[in-house]
């Protein structure tokens, strides 16, 4: 019996926007993802850059998508930030804090005092999404940095995928902030360590599986934390951004959606398939389809191509295609016209 990703690790750590749900809706095949890893075994916990919400507004929405959830099984990048700060500061310090009541509610929970307004006394500043944040939020967090403060960022995502598609992220805001301050936040989410390694820490996993869709939070959070990746395309990275990525970010795994965390491991890893052959030089991937492999299907023709092109520094490369099969499965991957000749 082939082995499925649910019995080599002991803990899958879910990114949730683009991966588990996209806005208000379940990304199909979810449910079951979570329900089989529990009913082998296998930790779940639900890590997120999010840090609009708290722990149990996390757990209840997934619960109401269908999603089985504890608050205690989700890690969220404002309860990171939170630890950053507590790891700096004092009992009782200022934190000014530029997002929701959740993120003033963690400042709290951890012996700081939240504030909203800049004074001598702010020694801090944290930044979270915030869909109400304005311009007096941003003003008085730039006197604060201006004035020496310590700024906390929860994440530096651009973007947050939505069932209406792709809104403005914390990292928008954060943007915002540099600009004024000429200052750099230290980041507390992915792909920073502390929200990986909390995640990790309270899962007790030995071998966990990151599952996330996007390239530069969730993969290169695995990265830094040195566990395997699978790279999901219901979010934001698309099939030409993984294959023009750098070697240093590429996941271990490659796949449709979390649902197939629950089918075969060596299906699903970045390699050579015996489906598809691809000749490479210094400047293109020549691809021809064989027929003879398990799997003929597009997302097993992208493995193919990111085991034959691994670049150090990252960057596009000419795909040619010798057969309509290819031809098709390229466009599929949304990669036909810019790289097919």
């Amino acid at each position: 019996m082939k082995r499925r990703l649910l019995d080599i690790y002991d803990a899958l750590l879910l990114d949730l926007d683009g991966t588990v749900y996209r806005g208000g809706e379940a990304v199909p095949g979810a449910a079951q993802a979570v329900r089989a890893a529990r009913e082998n075994g296998t930790a779940v916990r639900f890590v997120t850059n999010n840090a609009s919400r708290s722990p149990q507004d996390v757990a209840d929405h997934l619960t109401n998508l269908g999603v089985s959830a504890k608050p205690e099984e989700v890690s969220t990048s404002a309860q990171a930030a939170g630890t950053v700060l507590s790891e700096r500061l004092q009992p009782g310090d200022e934190v000014l804090v530029v997002g929701t009541t959740s993120l003033a509610d963690i400042v709290e929970s951890v012996g700081l005092r939240p504030v909203r307004s800049f004074t001598e006394n702010v020694k801090a500043v944290v930044q979270g999404l915030s869909r109400d944040a304005g311009y007096r939020d941003l003003a008085e967090a730039t006197l604060a940095i201006r004035a020496g403060a310590l700024w906390v960022a929860c994440n530096m995502d651009p973007t947050l995928p939505t069932e209406r598609g792709e809104l403005p992220g914390n990292g928008a805001l954060v943007a915002a902030l540099r600009a004024a301050t000429s200052q750099e936040p230290v980041v507390a989410g992915k792909p920073a360590r502390p929200l990986m390694d909390e995640a990790i820490m309270s899962s007790n996993a030995n071998s966990p599986l990151v599952v996330g869709d996007r390239l530069d939070t969730d993969i290169a959070g695995a990265v830094t934390a040195e566990v395997d990746a699978l790279l999901v395309l219901t979010g934001v990275t698309r099939p030409a951004e993984l294959l023009a990525a750098p070697a240093w970010l590429r996941p271990r795994y490659v796949a449709a959606s979390i649902g197939d965390v629950c089918g075969p491991a060596n299906g699903l890893e970045i390699a050579a398939q015996r489906a598809w052959e691809v000749d490479r030089t210094d400047h293109a991937l020549t691809v021809r389809c064989t027929g003879n492999g398990p799997s003929t299907d597009e997302l097993a023709l992208l493995r193919a191509l990111c085991a034959a092109h691994r670049p150090v520094e990252g960057g596009d490369i000419l795909v040619r295609a010798e057969d309509d099969t290819t031809r098709d499965a390229l466009r599929t991957l949304g990669i036909a016209r810019s790289a097919v000749p």
